[in-house]
């Protein structure tokens, strides 16, 4: 399979993802530059990953949404491409109307860096097939911007939909405030998934116990494209 990696000017965890799956699960990768109108269909998987693209002015993603790029991007998503938001990638994807609510500074008005346990809601997505319904995750935080908001109807959706994807394990864990310990989500169609925790900071056995984890997210994306190709052979 291939993987495109976006690059936006503040991007500052695109080498990170770059490595895990160019050198780590050993898959083609392109790093992609956010002023580049490209045609993404040749791509498995478009990964838009964290940072603070553009300073985060305005909003965390508010700028980075019109990047040209991002045209290409949503192309792709809505004819059914895999793409990943990790931290400002999910705010830019919630900027860009690919995942519904929205991101607000954290409760504690502070930047969170640390590791928090995360309980798996769907195993189901193409993005979390290797875990198990109601694992427990040890996945890194760092952001000042990561309490997910949404309204009561459009929680209400996100429930019969299934398309929580990923919580804090409760409201100790909870590191930014986010409505009912949402960590991370996908849409309707499953092909889209933001979440805040960063999984490239916590895949390989050099960074200690827990490693697995985050490895385990990209593995899936892997899997499900292998096993994607083969029913279509």
């Amino acid at each position: 399979m291939k993987f495109a990696v976006i690059t936006f000017p503040g991007s500052n965890c695109d080498r990170d993802v770059y490595h895990v799956t160019k050198e780590v699960l050993e898959q083609p990768t392109d790093m992609i530059w956010y002023n580049d109108k490209l045609d993404l269909s040749s791509y498995d998987c478009v990964i838009l990953p964290g940072g603070f693209s553009y300073g985060d002015y305005l909003r965390a993603g508010a700028i980075a949404r019109f990047s040209p790029l991002m045209e290409s991007v949503t192309g792709y998503a809505k004819d059914g491409g895999l793409v990943l938001g990790i931290c400002n990638g999910f705010q830019i994807l919630l900027e860009a109307g690919l995942l519904p609510g929205a991101m607000k500074v954290n409760d504690s008005l502070k930047f969170v860096c640390k590791y928090t346990k995360l309980k798996v809601i769907n195993a189901g997505t193409p993005f979390t097939n290797r875990y198990s319904k109601g694992e427990i995750l040890n996945i890194p935080v760092a952001h000042r911007e990561g309490n997910y908001y949404i309204d009561d109807e459009g929680l209400a959706e996100l429930i019969a939909n299934n398309q929580i994807v990923v919580k804090y394990l409760d409201d100790e864990e909870n590191p930014n405030g986010s409505v009912v310990n949402i960590a991370g989500i996908c849409n309707k169609e499953g092909n889209v998934f933001g979440l805040m925790p960063h999984p490239e900071r916590c895949a390989e056995s050099i960074l200690g116990d827990g490693s697995k984890d985050g490895y385990e997210l990209f593995a899936s994306i892997l899997d499900y494209v292998n096993k994607r190709g083969e029913k279509c052979g």
